[in-house]
């Protein structure tokens, strides 16, 4: 364990990087935050404000604000967040200025899983070029680096996808993986949601089977950097992650189940996919199965 390191640095870069590839031609900087408000009795899960107006106010220099739910997921879905078709989603990043020699670094703002959702959903489209910065706005910030309230605008270019529908997975595969057990289900919401103390999206619980790594806590609480490669192995080894297995993770929306999976795609697991929708669609679904702890 001691020897762990993560297999694409690249793929997660510093605040120090950033401010010293800013000015490169070819780098296309986003901010891409959205913020979860949690409501009780409200009949939702939580109420979905996109991270617009603070973008507004202020972002790092040159950033374009990517939104998630406007211009990167379905409008007729009866779920926030859905995965948009492959030309659609590529039609939208070309619109934004990501073609295929660009160097794409994606933040977001309290917590990096909105950055991890777009990096996934372009690893997703066949590009490979694209980075999360580490610690987000928050540790830039935190640092007093220079920001602006200037808006960032990349020329309109094209995109060339190379699909790989397998990172995302449906309620069929996930349900068979209930009925098979042959690969490792895993739930990166918390664990009081993944128990069932507590209930959010319809019926309390998890997909039968599943274990739980919560992508918060594969974060440092006062930096929001990713933890050490060491830590996070530790957190999926511990619940029994194994390299030769399908790993298929999921959350709420689809969204913290990204983050869960980027690290695992850094620690070099193969064969990871995120379920779309997660726990919005399978927890208000009743014909679908349901674990709860026992007490």
């Amino acid at each position: 364990m001691q020897d762990t390191e993560f297999q694409y640095p690249e793929a997660l870069v510093s605040t120090e990087w950033l401010a010293s590839n800013l000015s490169q031609p070819n780098v296309r900087l986003f901010e891409c935050t959205v913020y979860l408000v949690y409501e009780e009795g409200a009949g939702k899960p939580y109420q979905m404000v996109s991270g617009r107006a603070d973008y507004d106010a202020a972002h790092i220099p040159g950033a374009v604000f990517l939104d998630l739910q406007r211009d990167f997921s379905r409008p007729d879905s009866p779920f926030r967040f859905t995965l948009p078709t492959i030309p659609e989603a590529a039609a939208a990043f070309g619109r934004f200025g990501i073609d295929d020699d660009t160097k794409v670094i994606l933040y977001s703002r309290k917590n990096m899983q909105w950055a991890s959702r777009f990096w996934w959903m372009l690893r997703w489209l066949g590009f490979d070029n694209a980075a999360i910065l580490d610690g987000g706005f928050d540790k830039w910030t935190t640092e007093n680096r220079r920001i602006s309230s200037e808006p960032g605008h990349y020329l309109a270019t094209t995109i060339t996808p190379r699909p790989r529908p397998e990172l995302f997975a449906g309620r069929e595969e996930m349900l068979a993986a209930v009925d098979n057990g042959g690969g490792c289900t895993i739930n990166a919401l918390s664990a009081e949601l993944h128990s069932g103390e507590i209930s959010r999206y319809g019926r309390p619980g998890r997909i039968p089977g599943s274990v739980n790594v919560p992508a918060a806590a594969l974060l440092d609480p006062k930096t929001l950097e990713v933890l050490p490669p060491q830590s996070v192995a530790a957190a999926f080894d511990k619940v029994g992650a194994d390299r030769d297995k399908r790993i298929l993770t999921y959350c709420g929306g689809g969204i913290a189940a990204t983050l869960d999976a980027f690290l695992l795609h850094q620690l070099g697991y193969r064969d990871i996919a995120v379920y779309d929708n997660s726990m919005s669609e399978w927890a208000t679904d009743t014909s679908l199965p349901i674990e709860v702890d026992q007490e």
